[in-house]
């Protein structure tokens, strides 16, 4: 009977997160990635032939920094306008209205949604009612939802939402509602956004998050896209996804338990990124290596991860032609004791270990810590406070984790193994 997109999260112009640059990786095309990846949702919807497609908040990621953002969503949004597409949108906490200091009218064809009080756009022609609010400020803490109108009988009801539904983890806790309170009001759709990872929270009505669509840190990996919508004859609701993204991040995680050296563990990583490579359905990746395996090699890469990360990258541009990107270099064991390290049980470096085994068992000593590593995080650049990778001196399970690290970096220097000297 009609057919319709529901997309969210497109956040346009996003710059991807803690990508160190470095000659060789794919830097054109995961700048351009977002744009890339809202290409693929207006192609979509043009070969699809949709009735019209819904923008669930957060389609731009804050504040332009000059007009060109404005001008390019204009510039393809035009497609749709041209195939007699309307689209509408909330904003959200990114694109709230107190956060965009420029703006730019909107195209024909291209519908927002009141931010003081939940409004309704009706489709007579498709017997189509469809409800929503979007965000006047960036944090929005009352339930929205609370306040939609009652559905229009013999319409089927869409309600358009940026929410955080009952709390998602790495996700603020804006506009929080109920699943019970969006089943009460009687819609046939909920069309939800904010909540980065696609999951269907119900099926009778079915309530759903499309996740955005474009990864663009390592918590947001797999697969990403929008849910393609078609209501039959009957009434009958069926909802399909469509991945739209260009790029895909990855976890690899290699055990190099089996081998003797750091030589043959970049061997392994190699061996790893290859089956990736050959699963990867021609998509660039954005990979982190995560590392397992016996100490003696770990210790010899934590020596030198500056180096290793760098063999890593190379072996990854060699096999890879460029279609991977080495986002981070991680080493995941358990720290080594003093009995671990032959002839320092009783000596200097063994009471070096010991003094790390108890800063980073006492809760007390960590938040002193992070207090001495204060003024030091204040003079951080921005790019390094934000994000999922941020550095967190106020948290003790972060320094504890970076006091394991260290671990290995003290052995290596300190028993000069592998330098000469």
């Amino acid at each position: 009977m009609f057919k319709f997109l529901h997309a969210a999260d497109i956040h346009l112009d996003s710059p991807l997160q803690k990508l160190q640059q470095y000659e060789g990786a794919p830097v054109e095309e995961l700048r351009q990635a977002t744009r890339r990846a809202f290409e693929n949702l207006i192609e979509l919807a043009v070969s699809e032939g949709v009735d019209f497609v819904l923008i669930v908040g957060d389609l731009y990621d804050g504040d332009w920094k000059d007009y060109n953002t404005g001008l390019y969503f204009v510039s393809r949004i035009a497609k749709l306008r041209d195939a007699g597409i309307p689209v509408y949108i909330v904003t959200g906490n990114h694109d709230a209205a107190n956060t965009m200091t420029k703006t730019l009218r909107l195209p024909e064809g291209v519908y927002l949604f009141p931010i003081d009080e939940p409004g309704t756009f009706r489709l007579p022609a498709l017997g189509i009612a469809i409800h929503g609010q979007g965000f006047a400020t960036k944090a929005v803490k009352k339930d929205l939802s609370v306040g939609y109108p009652a559905p229009v009988s013999e319409y089927y009801n869409i309600g358009v939402l940026h929410t955080c539904a009952t709390g998602r983890e790495g996700h603020e806790p804006y506009a929080p509602c109920s699943i019970a309170t969006l089943e009460s009001k009687g819609y046939d759709y909920w069309a939800l956004g904010h909540v980065h990872q696609r999951e269907i929270l119900s099926t009778e009505p079915l309530i759903v998050f499309p996740g955005n669509i474009q990864g663009r840190h390592i918590r947001e990996t797999g697969p990403k896209g929008c849910m393609l919508v078609a209501v039959d004859e009957k009434g009958s609701t069926h909802a399909h996804f469509h991945p739209l993204d260009v790029i895909r991040w990855v976890r690899c995680q290699v055990d190099t338990g089996f081998t003797e050296d750091a030589d043959e563990a970049v061997d392994a990583i190699s061996l790893a990124l290859t089956e990736l490579l050959e699963k990867s359905e021609g998509f660039p990746l954005v990979v982190r290596v995560e590392i397992k395996g016996r100490l003696q090699v770990h210790e010899e890469l934590s020596g030198d991860l500056e180096r290793w990360t760098n063999e890593i990258r190379s072996a990854a541009i060699d096999l890879s032609g460029g279609r991977i990107w080495i986002e981070k270099v991680t080493l995941d064991t358990a720290s080594p004791s003093p009995t671990e390290v032959p002839g320092f049980v009783d000596g200097p470096m063994g009471e070096i270990l010991h003094c790390l085994d108890e800063i980073s068992k006492d809760e007390d000593q960590l938040q002193s810590l992070g207090e001495v590593l204060n003024d030091l995080f204040k003079k951080l650049p921005r790019e390094l406070k934000d994000g999922p990778e941020a550095i967190t001196p106020d948290s003790n399970e972060w320094l504890s984790g970076l006091l394991g690290q260290v671990r290995y970096m003290l052995l290596r220097r300190l028993t000069a193994k592998g330098n000469g000297r």
